[in-house]
Formats: C-alpha cells, sequence, structure tokens
C-alpha cells in the first residue's frame, strides 16, 4: 500500500513540475491574480488522476488484495473470538442449571 501511494505522489509530483513549467513559460494561463499556485496544483491532480488510474491499474490491484487478506483475518479473528465468548456463556449457564438442580 504505501509502495503505491508513493507511485501516486511522484506521478503527481511530475505533473506539478510539468504544469509549473508550462505555466511560467506562458504556454498554458497563469490563472486569476494571486491563484497561480492554486491553479497550478489543481491542474496537476486534474492531469495526473487518469495518468495514475491507467498507470498504476497493477500495483492498485496488489494492493487490493492486501487489504481484501487483511480484511479476512481480522474477521476469522473476530469470529474466533466470539465463538469463544458464545462457549464461555454456554459453560456458565450450563453450571447455573446444575447448581440449581
Amino acid at each position: 500500500m504505501l509502495r503505491y501511494t508513493l507511485m501516486r505522489l511522484g506521478i503527481f509530483a511530475g505533473c506539478l513540475v510539468v504544469v509549473w513549467g508550462l505555466v511560467y513559460s506562458g504556454v498554458a494561463p497563469r490563472g486569476l491574480g494571486d491563484s497561480n499556485g492554486m491553479w497550478v496544483v489543481l491542474l496537476a491532480l486534474l492531469i495526473s488522476a487518469p495518468i495514475s488510474f491507467v498507470v498504476l491499474r497493477k500495483e492498485r490491484d496488489r494492493a487490493s488484495v492486501q487489504i481484501v487478506q487483511k480484511v479476512d483475518r481480522v474477521k476469522a479473528n473476530l469470529e474466533a473470538n466470539r465463538s469463544q465468548e458464545d462457549d464461555v456463556a454456554d459453560e456458565a449457564t450450563r453450571a447455573q442449571g446444575r447448581a440449581s438442580s
């Protein structure tokens, strides 16, 4: 997951540098007034999103498999804990039934 995040940030940083270069060379518009920095960041985000969607498909699939495995382990642990609690509660009920008889 960390690898995917770092790759995504790398693509964004690359797009940010390219957009910054285009804006300051005059190829892309500079924005309105003091909004130049925000314009460059938003434009870089807009460009990097579809690039990362296509380029990082395999890495995103690997990350999702890892997440699913972690969720399955947590669910199995919760179910094991729940069944242990049920067993303890059943034993306590049986013990009370024997004591009252």
